[in-house]
């Protein structure tokens, strides 16, 4: 059996030759660091250090790179120090296991006030680059569109019946509940309030108009920003780390057509379904709750329901809902398409999609509210 990992001293003037032995080897590991140790504590003094390996039996990545270690140390004291008695497997290990000390740079220090005008500017130009890749993303997919239109063979109903049911059908459940809750909470909070002024029946107006122009379609952009839109950006990623997206377009085939427009038609199809769906949930959780703490009856809440709202009221959120699936589905498949070969890049596109998504929907809905105010609509 191989003795285990040792050093011999042999002096000669200012010249000091450290013969190795033995196994250098993660198995004695223990052995090995004594060595090194023994090592730069012996060479105390020598102007020329020899490290001699002619008579080690095996190494290994550990060996070398504990004797490169303290190699690198014998010469940052000042003394010279190499490797001698090396055949060309071990010269190839240590060159390739070679030791590197790695020193933290010293912190720039800057002006705070020149830090956070920096963040600012660069949070401008980033917000700048992102609106010019919506504006060229969104030339493509009306460009695929138009192809589509010519050539209706394009299209890919089947791919779109697919989202359509995980984008639609599938969400039904959440959307209506969370929806039915809220309507529950402003119901309940308008009643305690208006309690005071004896206007306890105008929380009826409140439900009804409330739940209709903003509620019910932020409500449910915001719950598919959150479910399906982060689902766009994962699945066209995860494709883009695969190399799929570029297999597609080897084949000759476009990703905007296949991957990207039947996702943005399904959710430009459901968004305003879902809406309704959420706007009669609210207006169920409201009912419910003013029947309750409020003592309104059914026939009370929908007859000053009826009064309280018009066609144009209904016709508000659901004239906003394409337009936020517009924005959901394009910055899902923008922050997919982006998605570099990592893991990492996937987890951090998906965030930023989900987050810009909904910032987005809270900006489209305030145009739109500016918008209507403005036509007196």
């Amino acid at each position: 059996m191989d003795p285990v990992a040792n050093v011999v001293v042999e002096r000669n003037g200012a010249e000091a030759r450290m013969r190795f032995i033995g196994r250098w080897t993660s198995d004695q590991a223990a052995a090995v660091e004594a060595g090194a140790s023994k090592l730069t504590a012996e060479a105390q003094g020598a102007e020329r250090v020899l490290l001699d390996l002619s008579a080690v039996e095996r190494l290994d990545t550990l060996g070398a790179w504990v004797l490169d270690r303290a190699r690198s140390e014998i010469v940052a004291r000042g003394q010279e120090a190499g490797f001698v008695g090396l055949d060309e497997p071990k010269r190839i290990l240590l060159h390739e296991v070679a030791y590197h000390e790695f020193g933290l740079k010293a912190p720039v220090q800057h002006s705070a006030v020149v830090d956070i005008l920096s963040d600012v500017g660069g949070t401008v130009v980033g917000a700048g680059r992102d609106l010019v890749g919506g504006v060229s993303f969104l030339g493509s997919l009306v460009a695929a569109f138009g192809r589509m239109l010519v050539n209706p063979r394009r299209f890919r109903i089947t791919s779109m019946v697919f989202h359509l049911e995980a984008v639609g059908f599938r969400s039904v459940p959440i959307i209506t509940l969370i929806s039915f809750l809220v309507g529950c909470i402003v119901a309940q909070q308008g009643i305690f309030q208006l309690r005071r002024f004896g206007a306890t029946p105008f929380v009826v107006d409140l439900i009804g108009i409330l739940t209709l122009r903003e509620l019910g379609v932020l409500l449910t952009s915001i719950m598919i920003a959150g479910r399906s839109g982060s689902a766009f950006t994962a699945e066209i990623g995860s494709m883009k780390m695969r190399e799929e997206i570029d297999a597609l377009r080897v084949m000759g085939l476009d990703p905007i057509e296949v991957l990207v427009a039947p996702r943005i038609l399904a959710l430009i199809v459901a968004l305003p379904i879902l809406t309704f769906l959420s706007n009669l949930a609210g207006l169920f959780g409201g009912g419910v709750v003013s029947w309750i703490y409020g003592g309104i009856s059914q026939e009370v809440f929908l007859g000053r329901l009826r009064s309280a709202i018009a066609f144009n009221t209904f016709m508000v959120g659901i004239i906003k809902a394409p337009f936020m699936a517009l924005v959901i589905g394009m910055i899902a498949c923008i922050e997919g398409m982006a998605v570099k070969g990592s893991a990492e890049s996937l987890g951090r596109q998906v965030t930023s999609s989900v987050v810009k998504a909904i910032f987005m929907v809270i900006v489209v809905d305030g145009l739109f509210a500016m918008f209507f105010a403005s036509i007196n609509y």
